[in-house]
């Protein structure tokens, strides 16, 4: 009830009119979910943190007061389109503001016929620093953008809509971030790294984006931020989440051929995705330093006003796909502006089902039941690791099983692994699975825990479909508790509770509910899955010597996820393959002085094998989001 109660509160004949369209679009059940997820009150309200977090006046004066050596000139390319005149004379003083000095501000009028905007124009022509053409007639958005950046003479362009703000310190952020990569630290390797932490790509930046947030029509109020994680190509291509603020090397323009008006509506997506294929490096700032106003006729308030760009998005993620050699089939999601990729499976390739057990035979019964009555794929083989089980009823199950349907029978009779000395019980799952995978035949590996219970019948089809791209490594599935909660939707380094080592995100989300910017519901890279459900490729595994039996039972996945990252491969999250987990049925509690030292161990082992990501943040999250919080709140100062 205090959902609806904030709702009315807001409303107005706009608001009616756009919650209508909403409605017709979703219906009633999924309208009431977004409209619960758009209005519920911040935990840490964003409006006084914005405030605390933002550029004060006495950094503005530093940074005007650096001295550059060799500094880079930054060209903002603006396409203008009947831009009402406050907005312009908004957007141009936010350019004047900036405290980075080398700049200039080409803006290409693609509205010749609006006397207005002319006469606006005029009274900035002389400005040594502004550049203005009129064009003969309107390109569209890709044709008048392309006019704006063929004005620029900078070796960096940087993007900005007609109608949007720079915060004042937006191309000083960009510009010590290309120095840091190259002139400031001669170009170095760590220099590069430091600055650029995304996917595989070093070198100094040819791409670059931060932050951003929106912004009321009369600037009063500063909402939505977009807290980004460093390159996802996944979750690109699921969503244009680079969008705002966009700076790109004149190189890298020149390589990738400018703006497409086939996309015209999604054009900067389509080239977004092109700039990514090509760029020697891409670096992301962690900074609001973009502010998308909103109004009745923008994407930014009101997505169902331009349908046309949706679809003109699912074609700029299929060429994509077909430039970079991947098959798939692209389709538009719900949520404006978000799409799900199936990635096609050549041949059908058997994939190795690993299941360690102890004791839990109705428990097993369930998991292999889901498996054979809800699984698509067919080629498969299910490898059941026994370990040290007690009950007579349990092998006289195995009896029933073993050699049927696929289902392989190997025990595993070590009390610990010669790695892991003293594992707290017995229990070794990274020696476990160790094991079972050695007796499988598969390409593909699938760990899976005894406790799962398959909900979608393509999931395995969905793993294997990313899991057979010659870029992925390991693939994770969404998995709820059996009361329909998000139980696991990816892990986040240097989040969590009493070891800050590593924890799922989105725990105890409800069932149909999103999350942040969709995050939830969308393919996309991270740092680590678990591996209660968790596919990989077996030359991955082999690269990096399997699981880590000194991880006998904290974080060997995430370990194993890291070390696959650090090989080259991505982790992907799927929220498409969807499984019931009851998490921790078999193992127990850590109630014994033994089990607490060997975590002890294996969190010091963690907190110094991977010092660095844990210093330096997860780059698939946002140094500005909680690390005490599931639910990427805003990061207060307590956490």
């Amino acid at each position: 009830m205090g959902t609806v109660i904030r709702f009315i509160k807001k409303l107005n004949f706009y608001n009616i009119s756009k919650g209508l369209k909403y409605l017709r679009h979703f219906g009633v059940k999924e309208f009431l979910i977004r409209l619960s997820d758009r209005v519920e009150p911040d935990e840490v309200p964003y409006g006084p943190w914005y405030e605390k977090h933002r550029a004060n006046e006495e950094e503005l004066k530093r940074q005007s007061m650096r001295k550059w050596k060799d500094p880079v000139l930054i060209s903002i390319a603006v396409p203008l389109y009947r831009t009402p005149p406050v907005f312009l004379e908004q957007m141009i003083d936010s350019v004047k503001a900036q405290s980075y000095p080398y700049w200039e501000l080409c803006l290409a009028n693609g509205s010749p016929e609006d006397e207005a905007l002319t006469a606006a124009l005029a009274r900035y022509e002389s400005e040594p620093q502004i550049r203005v053409q009129t064009l003969t007639e309107n390109l569209g958005i890709a044709g008048n953008t392309n006019a704006a950046i063929e004005m620029a003479k900078g070796d960096y362009i940087g993007l900005l809509d007609h109608d949007d703000l720079l915060a004042p310190d937006a191309l000083y952020e960009v510009a010590d971030a290309i120095t840091r990569c190259g002139k400031g630290e001669a170009g170095t390797k760590q220099g590069a790294e430091r600055a650029n932490k995304s996917a595989g790509h070093g070198g100094i930046p040819e791409l670059i984006y931060t932050d951003e947030d929106k912004v009321e029509s009369d600037l009063s109020r500063h909402f939505q931020p977009n807290l980004k994680p460093d390159f996802s190509p996944d979750l690109l291509r699921s969503n244009n989440y680079i969008c705002h603020f966009l700076v790109f090397a004149r190189t890298l323009y020149e390589k990738v051929g400018g703006f497409d008006s086939r996309y015209d509506g999604a054009q900067d997506h389509d080239f977004i995705l092109r700039c990514t294929e090509k760029a020697d490096g891409i670096c992301h700032i962690p900074r609001i330093l973009y502010h998308w106003r909103v109004s009745a006729k923008s994407t930014a308030d009101n997505p169902t006003s331009k349908e046309y760009a949706y679809e003109a998005g699912v074609r700029a993620v299929e060429a994509h796909l077909e430039r970079c050699g991947l098959k798939g089939e692209v389709t538009r999601k719900k949520d404006f502006g978000f799409y799900r990729i199936k990635y096609e499976v050549t041949g059908e390739p058997l994939v190795s089902v690993v299941i360690p057990n102890k004791d839990e035979t109705e428990t097993l019964k369930t998991c292999l039941n889901s498996i054979f009555e809800k699984t698509a794929w067919k080629n498969f083989e299910i490898i059941i690791v026994e370990n040290n089980s007690e009950t007579k009823e349990i092998f006289d199950y195995y009896k029933e099983i073993d050699g049927r349907n696929g289902i392989h029978v190997v025990y595993y009779e070590k009390t610990d692994s010669p790695n892991a000395p003293e594992s707290g019980g017995g229990f070794n799952y990274s020696a476990v699975n160790n094991f079972g995978i050695r007796h499988a035949k598969g390409d593909y590996i699938l760990c899976m825990n005894n406790d799962m219970e398959v909900i979608s019948p393509d999931w395995m089809t969905e793993l294997l479909g990313h899991c057979t791209r010659p870029d992925t490594g390991v693939v994770g599935a969404r998995l709820y508790y059996p009361d329909d909660t998000i139980q696991h939707a990816g892990i986040v380094i240097g989040i969590g509770g009493v070891s800050g080592v590593a924890g799922n995100v989105f725990v105890g989300l409800k069932r149909g509910h999103t999350g942040y910017m969709h995050r939830e519901s969308l393919q996309q890279d991270l740092s680590a899955v678990t591996a209660a459900c968790m596919m990989f490729r077996r030359e991955a595994y082999d690269a990096v010597g399997g699981f880590e039996e000194k991880l006998a039972v904290a974080f060997n996945d995430v370990d194993f996820c890291l070390k696959v990252r650090e090989a080259g491969y991505l982790v992907v999250y799927d929220p498409y393959a969807e499984l019931y987990h009851c998490e921790s049925k078999t193992r127990g509690a850590e109630d014994t002085d033994v089990k607490a030292r060997r975590f002890q161990r294996e969190l010091e082992y963690m907190r110094t094998r991977w010092i660095r990501i844990l210093k330096e943040g997860d780059p698939y999250y946002n140094r500005n989001l909680s690390l005490t919080k599931w639910n990427y709140s805003l990061r207060g100062d307590a956490s």
